[in-house]
């Protein structure tokens, strides 16, 4: 075997490794991922109190904390959808936002199921 073959192989058998170790990397995050997209889509339709870990948004012009409350329409891998969804704002804690909101998944801090929606919570 030639020395050019010999490394082509060495460098071959390296990248393969390489790639499996990735690949087993990446199923187990899927599994993480898969029981939390499952738990979420046993949701759908009911309503779900979601904190991001975002300190706080801003959404025309005003600031707040990311605390959602809504009723789960879709789960998709990589966002659940809440329609209709309140935006838990301290002038205005029970102010519905006018479309369906998406929030990435991996964007989520904390959620309660099955949270009222009317339910009055301190956001300071």
């Amino acid at each position: 075997m030639t020395r050019d073959k010999r490394e082509k192989d060495v460098k071959k058998r390296a990248k393969d490794k390489i790639v499996d170790e990735i690949e087993d990397i990446l199923e187990e995050i899927e599994d993480i991922n898969d029981d939390f997209f499952r738990e979420l889509q046993k949701l759908i339709g009911r309503s779900i109190l979601v904190v991001t870990e975002t300190d706080q948004l801003n959404l025309f012009g005003q600031t707040f904390r990311p605390v959602f409350c809504g009723k789960i329409i879709d789960v998709q891998f990589g966002h659940i959808t809440l329609y209709p969804v309140n935006i838990k704002i301290v002038n205005a804690p029970f102010y519905q936002f006018p479309t369906p909101l998406s929030i990435p998944l991996e964007k989520i801090a904390h959620f309660t199921p099955d949270f009222d929606c009317n339910e009055r919570i301190s956001l300071t």
